[in-house]
């Protein structure tokens, strides 16, 4: 693997209720269609359709959830999911038929989520106060997290591969969470992507922290996206 020259910055829209209204322009060929949404801003809208948009199974993920904050998230992220899918595909968001492909190292139902023969990939992230969503025409992994602290990055380090353990143990350590938090989302994307998620070995590829952008991975498309201090975003699309 190597450094490419630095790729721009995918930058998502901004999603508010007016865009469930209107069926979204489908994503273009190898770009994915991407859109940010802010839990403070669609906390009410959301609060008002969650119990009609989403499945039995999605309501008790989220009642199990401790934190009201983090309920708040799942429903946002949930609720935009299926009301951009179901002005994507012309259905009432709570018809939408999510299912799980199988995972592609043990078989089970937790691989990327599907909607069973739709020609449409699509991937869910969120964080503290923000939940990020991306649309492909090919398998698609998207991730988006909060800058951590210190001890996590010296925690995680040991688990990456020893190129990026390298990088990140010469980077000043002012610089060192956001050089992590770039490196980690692009790696989760990507391994979202596969399908795999954290399930395979975090040492087995290296995306870099780089900030002049990630490490080439065969056969994928890596990109950072811009979502504002404090976080650190990326999506990753399977090339065609």
């Amino acid at each position: 693997m190597c450094l490419l020259p630095a790729r721009p910055l995918q930058r998502p829209e901004r999603l508010t209720p007016a865009a469930w209204a209107r069926p979204p322009q489908p994503p273009r060929p190898g770009r994915p269609r991407l859109w940010l949404a802010r839990v403070e801003d669609l906390h009410g809208a959301v609060a008002r359709l969650a119990d009609v948009v989403l499945d039995s199974g999605e309501r008790a993920r989220a009642a199990a959830l401790h934190r009201a904050a983090d309920r708040d998230g799942y429903r946002v992220a949930h609720v935009c999911l299926r009301m951009l899918l179901g002005a994507h595909l012309g259905v009432e968001p709570s018809d939408v038929p999510l299912v799980r492909q199988p995972c592609p190292l043990c078989g089970g139902p937790h691989g990327r989520p599907d909607v069973p023969g739709v020609p449409l990939c699509f991937s869910v992230s969120r964080t503290a106060g923000l939940c990020l969503l991306a649309f492909a025409d090919s398998a698609v992994g998207a991730d988006i997290e909060r800058l951590p602290a210190p001890e996590v990055v010296s925690a995680l380090t040991v688990t990456l591969h020893p190129r990026e353990a390298a990088e990140l143990a010469a980077c000043p350590p002012d610089r060192r969470p956001a050089a992590f938090a770039r490196l980690w989302t692009r790696k989760e994307a990507y391994l979202k992507g596969l399908g795999t998620g954290l399930g395979r070995d975090l040492g087995l590829d290296h995306l870099g922290g780089s900030a002049a952008g990630p490490g080439r991975v065969p056969g994928w498309a890596v990109d950072d996206v811009a979502v504002g201090q404090g976080c650190a975003a990326a999506v990753a699309v399977a090339e065609q």
